[in-house]
């Protein structure tokens, strides 16, 4: 076993540096380009709702400031708190700000079908004539902030200037990263645990995830995000005469929205000279649950699978990346079972025969039992550096250390939250109430459970 160890060490130590002239180092040379004219498009920027009285006030007058070119269009789902009541007055006062109001039973049927009545309404109200391929469909979540002069980097040439660009996701950051105290109330040690997770978002967001999209980039297979996606009218047309309707019914209607335009013969490109700030979870539960909604969305969409495989509009490199991508959250549980294998074997096995695991380390095999260890936290650990250089250049290189040693523990959540959405698909939970956000008061209507 400790030989295997070794080999396998070997292997990883051949395999670290291609990984990081693959992933990293685009991202670290990557300089910002010319932006383009939001001018040269009309933009509409959807805004789903329910119950967001807390927020979508000082989000209607940031969007009308950042984003003076666009229409706002609000999507309450049949909120029961203010929400409408506040968009309503807002719409009155400017003609840029619009109410799409939903009611039950038609509302309150998931973030795709709110996406859906926004999309028909703006079809109907577009004058004839009107050219859908230079109409650009945007979409926010309801605390979300996207940088000024963010529609003139999504204009450029290399985006939608591009005639067969059908989708742009712009970077998404964490507008609470420098909170010092998030958890209100409580005490210093909750407040560094709270300030951790909030880190580690952002960390994710903006290296490794950030450092993904620039690769595929090559295999045409960028995802979108449910904040700081845009899409061509005409693309969403296309799949609307397609499918029905351009947002389907998944738990990532965002993400399975990328395939479909994929599949649909579009191309999507990701934009990280601008990005949208949104609000990180402090709260383990609620961060659970959010992010057991992700899973469970991914594992839905592994169906496309064949779908993508039989495509002739995406390249042999994206069918496989795309292919791993929808794998990983079940890729996931196997591992939670297999990966504590090795290390128990080693335990079992040094226990067995302590002189001779002895003999052996004391012969060199620590250098490979070593560099293993170094080769598999290295990966993770390598990204609190890189999140310095590239997005906090002011902290020191010791606390971007600990970012980075933080950061294999935070991603431990992953196999958690697979496991509960695998539950959930078992008991035929396929719905999702919304998730409070950390400020929220808990609201009348139902919210995710939180457990």
């Amino acid at each position: 076993m400790l030989g295997l160890l070794a080999d396998f060490s070997l292997v990883l130590s051949l395999f670290f540096p291609l990984y990081l002239l693959g992933l990293v180092l685009p991202l670290l040379v990557r300089r910002k380009r010319r932006h383009g004219k939001a001018g040269d498009y009309q933009w509409h920027l959807f805004v789903p709702c329910r119950d967001e009285e807390a927020v979508i006030g000082d989000t209607l007058t940031y969007l009308r400031a950042s984003c003076p070119e666009a229409h706002i269009w609000v999507i309450d789902d049949d909120s029961e708190d203010r929400t409408g009541d506040i968009v309503r007055r807002a719409a009155a006062l400017d003609p840029g700000v619009h109410l799409v109001q939903r009611r039950r039973p038609n509302a309150r049927l998931g973030k795709g079908e709110a996406l859906n009545a926004a999309y028909d309404t703006l079809s109907s109200l577009l004058p004839p004539g009107t050219d859908r391929h230079r109409v650009v469909v945007g979409v926010f979540d309801a605390d979300g902030r996207p940088a000024p002069g963010c529609l003139d980097h999504v204009a450029a040439r290399r985006f939608f200037g591009r005639p067969d660009i059908g989708g742009v996701q712009i970077e998404v950051r964490m507008m609470n990263r420098d909170d010092r105290r998030p958890a209100r109330g409580k005490g210093a040690g909750r407040n560094l645990y709270s300030r951790l997770l909030i880190r580690m978002q952002d960390l994710e967001f903006r290296a490794p995830v950030a450092a993904l999209q620039h690769a595929r980039k090559t295999s045409r297979t960028v995802c979108l995000g449910g904040n700081g996606q845009f899409v061509r009218l005409s693309a969403l047309d296309d799949l609307d005469a397609e499918r029905g309707r351009p947002w389907t019914g998944r738990l990532l209607e965002d993400f399975e929205l990328g395939i479909h335009l994929m599949l649909a013969g579009w191309i999507n490109a990701f934009c990280a000279d601008t990005h949208v700030e949104q609000e990180a979870l402090f709260d383990t539960k609620r961060f659970l649950t959010q992010r057991t909604r992700w899973a469970q969305g991914v594992m839905q969409c592994v169906g496309y699978i064949p779908a993508i495989w039989r495509s002739n509009k995406i390249p042999n490199i994206g069918f496989l990346e795309l292919t791993f991508f929808l794998s990983q959250p079940w890729l996931q549980l196997i591992g939670a079972l297999l990966y504590p294998i090795p290390l128990i074997a080693l335990a079992a096995s040094y226990s067995r025969h302590p002189e001779a695991a002895a003999a052996y380390l004391a012969d060199g095999g620590w250098r490979g039992i070593a560099l293993y260890a170094v080769m598999a936290l290295g990966q993770f650990v390598i990204w609190g550096p890189i999140y310095r250089r590239k997005c906090e250049p002011g902290t020191g290189l010791w606390r971007s250390l600990g970012w980075g040693l933080t950061y294999p523990f935070y991603l431990l959540f992953l196999y958690v939250v697979s496991w509960r959405a695998v539950g959930r698909m078992i008991s035929g939970r396929n719905g999702w109430a919304k998730t409070r956000r950390n400020a929220e008061a808990p609201a009348g209507g139902p919210v995710a459970k939180e457990a």
